[in-house]
C-alpha cells in the first residue's frame, strides 16, 4: 500500500499539534511491513527518503497567505496525481484542497484527518482577513468530497457533522491522537534541573505550566486572569509563542505584566519562554510541573495534554471538545466546566464565571501536591496504555483499508 501524506507542517517545521501528529503517524506507518509513505510538505522539510518539500510558486510570494497556500496545494495535487499512490491523506485546511484535487486527478481516494475546523475558529479572520473565506472554502470542498474523514476525538466527529451536514456520517471515523511514551517521559535528572534553574525557577517548588500557541482557541488570556488567585509561592511557567496576530500578542503581554505586578516583589516568578524549545527542554519543564494547564476553549483532542501526562504531570483542563476523552476528571486531573456560546468562537457564556472556576480549580490542584502526583502517575499509565502511536497507526490503516475497499473497481 502506497500512501501520500500532505501536510503544512513536518520536521523541522512544526509549530502545533497537527505537525506532531503527522510526524509521529508517518514514523509509525513506515514501520509497518508493506506500507510505503510519501510525505509532501510545505517549505523545506527534513531531508529523508520519500519526503518532498514545496515552496510557494513564483508570482504568489506577495499574495494573501491563503492564496499562497492554494498555490502550494496545486503543486502537491499535480505530483499526487502522477506519483502512483493508492490513497492520499491530507492534514489541516492548508493541505486539504491539495488532497482533494490530487485524488480527483489521479482517481484515488482522499482521506482527511480533522485536527481543527474553520467554522469553529472564526477568530482566524483576525489573522487571515479575507483569506479566511478562502480557507473556509478550501476546507468545505475537501470535506464534502472526501472518501473518508478521521476525527481525532468523538467531540471532533460531532463538530464535523454539525459544520458539514451533507457529509455521510458513515465516512467519519474516530482515531485519537497518540504519544510516544518512550520519548515523552519524566526527566528529573540534574541536567534537566539545571535548565529549569537557568530560568530562575526552583525545581522543587510548586509550579504550574502552560504550553501552547498564542491563539484564541488556547484560552491563554482567560488563564492569565485566573492565575491571580494563586498563592504567591507558586511558580508560573508559560511556554507560549507563535502569536496569531499582533493584537493577541499585545493582549497577552499586558496580562502577563499585570499578573507580575499583582503578585508583587518577592513572589515566585512568572517565567515566559516565547521561543519553541526542543523536546528535551519541554520535558524538563513538564517534569517539574505540579500541574499542567490547558485552558482551551476549542480543542479537538489536545496532544499537549498527552505530552504532559506522559511526563507524569496531572492536568487541569477545560471540559470541552475532545479533552474529556483524554483527561479523566478525578483520576488523571481536573476538568473545569464551561458553557459556551454557539457562534463557533468557543467563548464562555459567562467569561468571569469561567475565569473564577478555572482559578479555583488550579488553586485546589496545587494545594495538594501528593494528590497531584497520584493523578500524574495515573495519567502516565493512561497515556502508555491507550494512546500509543503503534495503536493509532493500525487504526488509521483500518480506515485506509475500508476506504480502499469502498473504492475498489468492479470486475
Amino acid at each position: 500500500m502506497r500512501i501520500d501524506i500532505l501536510t503544512r507542517e513536518y520536521p523541522p517545521n512544526i509549530y502545533g499539534g497537527a505537525g506532531v501528529h503527522v510526524a509521529e503517524l508517518t514514523r509509525a506507518l513506515r514501520a509497518v511491513e508493506g506500507v510505503q509513505v510519501q510525505v509532501r510538505a510545505f517549505d523545506s522539510p527534513v531531508e529523508e527518503e520519500m519526503t518532498s518539500g514545496y515552496e510557494v510558486p513564483p508570482g504568489l510570494e506577495d499574495a494573501n497567505a491563503a492564496l499562497r497556500t492554494l498555490g502550494v496545494d496545486l503543486l502537491m495535487a499535480r505530483d499526487v496525481a502522477d506519483g502512483g499512490a493508492d490513497l492520499v491523506h491530507s492534514h489541516t485546511w492548508y493541505a486539504n484542497l491539495g488532497g482533494h484535487l490530487g485524488g480527483a486527478l489521479g482517481g484515488i481516494p482522499h482521506v482527511i484527518s480533522a485536527h481543527s475546523l474553520e467554522p469553529m475558529r472564526p477568530w482566524k479572520a483576525e489573522q487571515l482577513a479575507g483569506g479566511y473565506a478562502v480557507s473556509s472554502m478550501a476546507e468545505k470542498v475537501a470535506y464534502e468530497g472526501a472518501d473518508g474523514i478521521i476525527a481525532v476525538s468523538a467531540g471532533m466527529r460531532q463538530d464535523i457533522l454539525a459544520s458539514y451536514p451533507s457529509v455521510d456520517p458513515q465516512k467519519v471515523h474516530v482515531v485519537h491522537n497518540g504519544i510516544d511514551s518512550q520519548l515523552w517521559q519524566r526527566d528529573r535528572s540534574e541536567p534537566a534541573a539545571q535548565f529549569v534553574r537557568s530560568h530562575g525557577l526552583d525545581p522543587h517548588a510548586r509550579t504550574v505550566v502552560f504550553l501552547g500557541r498564542i491563539t484564541r482557541q488556547k484560552g491563554l488570556p482567560y488563564l492569565l486572569r485566573a492565575l491571580s488567585q494563586l498563592d504567591d509561592d507558586v511558580q508560573v511557567v508559560l511556554l507560549a509563542g507563535a502569536p496569531d496576530t499582533p493584537e493577541i500578542e499585545g493582549e497577552v503581554v499586558a496580562l502577563v505584566d499585570e499578573l507580575r505586578e499583582e503578585r508583587g516583589e518577592g513572589a515566585a516568578p512568572v517565567v515566559w519562554i516565547g521561543e519553541m524549545l526542543p523536546r528535551e527542554k519541554v520535558i524538563a519543564v513538564l517534569s517539574r510541573a505540579t500541574v499542567f494547564l490547558c485552558p482551551s476553549v476549542y480543542e479537538p483532542l489536545g496532544i499537549v495534554n498527552l505530552e504532559a501526562m506522559a511526563c507524569g504531570a496531572a492536568v487541569v483542563a477545560t471540559a470541552t471538545g475532545g479533552i474529556p476523552e483524554v483527561v479523566v476528571n478525578g483520576e488523571t486531573g481536573w476538568l473545569v466546566p464551561i458553557e459556551q456560546v454557539s457562534d463557533g468562537t468557543g467563548t464562555p457564556v459567562d467569561e468571569d464565571a469561567f475565569v473564577a472556576d478555572l482559578g479555583k480549580t488550579i488553586v485546589e490542584a496545587v494545594s495538594d501536591p501528593h494528590e497531584a502526583d497520584r493523578r500524574g502517575a495515573a495519567g502516565r499509565a493512561r497515556a502508555v496504555e491507550s494512546f500509543s502511536w503503534t495503536t493509532i497507526a493500525e487504526r488509521t490503516l483500518e480506515v485506509y483499508r475500508a476506504v480502499l475497499a469502498g473504492r475498489a473497481p468492479s470486475s
